[in-house]
């Protein structure tokens, strides 16, 4: 877990908030709240504007647009709605050559954030059970199909999506849920657990390992996020 930071504390509540956006007085109380100095916060506050993460209208700072983006990943990560598997894979090949390093860069990020791994240079894939929205730019550079491996797929999920890690780790933050006596420790461990979230590969059962955590720690962050935004109802209405 990443030591809490202004800049990530701030971050993490606005994305956790919908409308994703609060007055400055209640940004610097709950931060506080959260064991943070007031000074700190409001240098970060400035930064992010100027960085592009945060809005600033009057006294009230709200997501850019990006970040708006990132919030509906991070909603629908929360809520995934798989499709029913019938065993085949999606599979994309690269055809287009000669891009700039910009553009391959891109490329790669949009085939990772749809949980597509890359099963050689230039092939990449992944089980059937998620729409995939690849848009205009990584669509024409690529060309689709559906496969079905011959043989191992449970071990073919494991190499390209270290499922026994990732089980790993989402047992560890349940572990450190369970043991957070302050709101900033759990504050901490919830913003750690939504990074995890975001990287569940989304698989179907039968290529998951057993007694699978993605549920558990989906069900232990909401949780969390009830608990955090009545708390800080209660106690510093904006």
């Amino acid at each position: 877990m990443r030591k809490l930071t202004a800049r990530s504390a701030i971050l993490s509540a606005l994305l956790g908030a919908h409308p994703a956006e609060a007055p400055v007085s209640w940004i610097v109380t709950v931060a506080e709240e959260l064991g943070l100095q007031q000074s700190a916060v409001r240098v970060a506050l400035t930064r992010m504007v100027a960085a592009g993460d945060l809005e600033r209208s009057n006294s009230v700072y709200r997501l850019s647009q990006r970040l708006i983006e990132r919030q509906r990943r991070q909603d629908a990560a929360l809520r995934p709605v798989p499709k029913e598997w019938d065993g085949r894979w999606y599979m994309a090949v690269v055809t287009a050559v000669g891009a700039e390093a910009s553009a391959r860069i891109a490329f790669r990020d949009t085939m990772r954030a749809n949980k597509i791994a890359e099963l050689r240079e230039g092939v990449w894939t992944r089980p059937d059970n998620i729409d995939i929205t690849l848009g205009r730019d990584a669509t024409r550079r690529i060309v689709q199909f559906t496969a079905e491996p011959q043989r191992a797929p449970v071990k073919l999920a494991e190499s390209l999506f270290a499922t026994k890690n990732w089980a790993r780790d989402a047992e560890r933050l349940l572990r450190a849920f369970e043991s957070g006596k302050t709101m900033a420790d759990r504050f901490e461990v919830a913003a750690a657990a939504v990074r995890h979230i975001l990287d569940d590969p989304l698989l179907p059962e039968p290529l998951l390992p057993a007694d699978w955590p993605g549920l558990r720690l989906r069900t232990e962050y909401e949780g969390f996020r009830t608990e955090f935004i009545a708390f800080a109802e209660r106690n510093f209405a904006p």
